[in-house]
């Protein structure tokens, strides 16, 4: 199959959920993770969780780059935009996610100088038609983005800008995985691996999934086909006994990864011994920093950085959606202080977060339907 109309045929979407319900033996439950956010979309879009069967769990896992930030990073950032010589760029994500004192947005309304970019390369070229300011650029992101601040910061190299400088928040999902699959309390199955990271960084860093922690591992496009075929792979290695890696979306990630992406990652950045994620609390080696050779690019060696720890909100109970625990329809919060439009925590903010997809594609039309 090449065109996406195939990949939403209504047919081959019926007979894979058939074939998900043979699987599924009636006697068993299966608790399957799929790590991205996009997929976390995906699914409540298309509303496939409605075609599987009620012993077939899907766990939302950490996947959303902006919903694993914590509030404390948020508040490092606006403090570094607080300097009038600064312009903050960031993605449109970003621009909503609550911290201690608003959201970049919010600050932005009251006359900081925060600016939506579509790339860091527009960063760059906003550094280069204001060369008497300081411009910043709020770097947030997986193994996905993390390539593109890479090129931007040796393009900016290149070009002598020296007014240009990255935030890196940048976040490792391996480590983000090991993390859930330690946690006492987390009971899982199998993975639907994040299609968008392993395009980049391809499928070998999750055997250590099949082999130390015997779970399955299928990497998944994020069409209805794609997602309801790597369940299917998921149930057989299951059923079968094994453990492995398997690659269902070929037609876009290569098994070794983006070599000259990863190059970039190696050259400029270098892992941070450990790093804060909302939920997770503080995982080892799982974030990106810039290398010393290019600290004049390095956001955190311009300007003070505070290093704030702040706990998040007690209401929104965004740490246990986070790591599989509650379902977003049974945080305290979800659908009435915290919504779209005025969210409390991170997960309703962005369109991959668990909590926004739910009220978007799920809660909505039941409020509709009565």
């Amino acid at each position: 199959m090449k065109y996406v109309d195939e990949f939403r045929d209504p047919v081959l979407i019926e007979q894979t959920a058939a074939e998900i319900r043979r699987l599924a033996h009636p006697d068993r439950i299966y608790r399957i993770m799929e790590v991205c956010g996009g997929h976390t979309f995906a699914i409540y879009r298309f509303g496939l969780h409605d075609l599987l069967p009620a012993n077939i769990e899907l766990v939302h896992g950490p996947g959303c780059p902006v919903c694993v930030l914590p509030m404390g990073r948020i508040d490092d950032g606006m403090a570094i935009a607080e300097d009038p010589a600064v312009i903050m760029a960031a993605f449109g994500d970003m621009m909503r996610v609550p911290g201690q004192m608003g959201s970049p947005l919010e600050r932005k309304a009251r006359g900081m100088d925060v600016r939506m970019v579509y790339s860091p390369l527009d960063a760059l070229k906003l550094a280069g038609e204001n060369p008497d300011r300081q411009v910043v650029f709020f770097a947030i992101g997986f193994e996905t983005t993390a390539p593109s601040t890479a090129f931007t910061v040796l393009r900016a190299r290149a070009l002598g800008v020296r007014n240009f400088t990255v935030f890196s928040n940048h976040v490792l999902v391996m480590p983000a995985i090991q993390a859930i699959l330690d946690a006492p309390d987390m009971r899982l199955d199998g993975f639907i691996g994040p299609g968008h990271v392993s395009a980049v960084i391809g499928c070998r860093p999750y055997e250590l999934v099949a082999q130390d922690y015997g779970k399955p591992v299928v990497v998944s496009g994020f069409e209805p086909v794609d997602l309801l075929q790597s369940i299917a792979m998921v149930l057989r290695q299951l059923n079968e006994g094994r453990a492995e890696v398997q690659n269902q979306y070929k037609r876009v990630v290569p098994w070794e990864g983006n070599p000259a992406a990863l190059r970039a990652l190696e050259e400029v950045f270098a892992v941070r011994p450990e790093f804060e994620w909302r939920g997770l609390g503080a995982i080892a080696q799982s974030a990106l920093k810039l290398q010393a050779d290019f600290a004049q690019w390095d956001a955190e060696t311009r300007f003070a950085v505070s290093g704030l720890r702040v706990t998040d909100p007690k209401a929104a109970q965004c740490g246990d959606v986070l790591k599989g625990a509650l379902k977003p329809r049974q945080c305290q919060v979800f659908g009435r202080e915290c919504t779209p439009e005025r969210p409390i925590g991170a997960l309703m903010v962005s369109s991959e977060g668990s909590c926004a997809a739910y009220y978007e594609h799920v809660y909505l039309r039941q409020v509709a339907e009565g």
